[in-house]
């Protein structure tokens, strides 16, 4: 899972918390980019990374669900001539939604937790016979979405309260 930009990271890292949940045995790796002229070689760019830095981070075979808070076809050119470009995955901005919550946003434009996870299921092969489960519980949850926010108006408190689980030390846990 890859991603840049505050919403998309917030987005990705929801994605790996549903993931821990449905997929426990699969391993995930973040990379939120912070530089995107990074993923360009640095043979091209002053602050790209060499070809070995890249690989290590993005593997050489493994596929990658990049969400972004632009369009897709800036980050599929800037790592083109990388040994792992086909395996890119995009989702960025489409140019969808109106007066909207801010989640549904996010869905309008590809970028929401569900769709990322809808997106492993498809393209991450060690999912295997789970992928059609959890791919279904990703629609439902899309499906409970729409529901709820044309009924309420707002987004579903899952998510206005979602806050990463995992923390230890300084970063403290969600209040349950």
């Amino acid at each position: 899972m890859a991603c840049a930009g505050d919403v998309p990271t917030l987005e990705t890292l929801a994605a790996v918390d549903l993931l821990r949940q449905h997929l426990p045995e699969l391993r995930v790796r973040v990379v939120n980019v912070v530089d995107l002229m990074r993923l360009q070689p640095a043979r091209t760019h002053p602050h790209g990374l060499s070809d070995r830095a890249f690989d290590a981070l993005f593997t050489t075979d493994t596929p990658v669900i990049f969400a972004y808070h632009g369009y897709p076809w800036l980050i599929h050119r800037l790592p083109y001539s990388r040994t792992n470009h086909q395996n890119f995955h995009v989702r960025g901005f489409v140019e969808e939604g109106s007066t909207t919550t801010p989640f549904d946003m996010t869905v309008r434009n590809g970028i929401d937790r569900f769709h990322l996870v809808l997106d492993v299921a498809e393209w991450v092969p060690t999912v295997g016979p789970r992928g059609p489960h959890v791919h279904q519980i990703m629609r439902d949850r899309l499906v409970e979405h729409y529901e709820y926010i044309t009924r309420y108006g707002q987004d579903l408190p899952d998510i206005r309260g979602w806050c990463w689980p995992y923390g230890s030390g300084e970063y403290p846990r969600c209040a349950s």
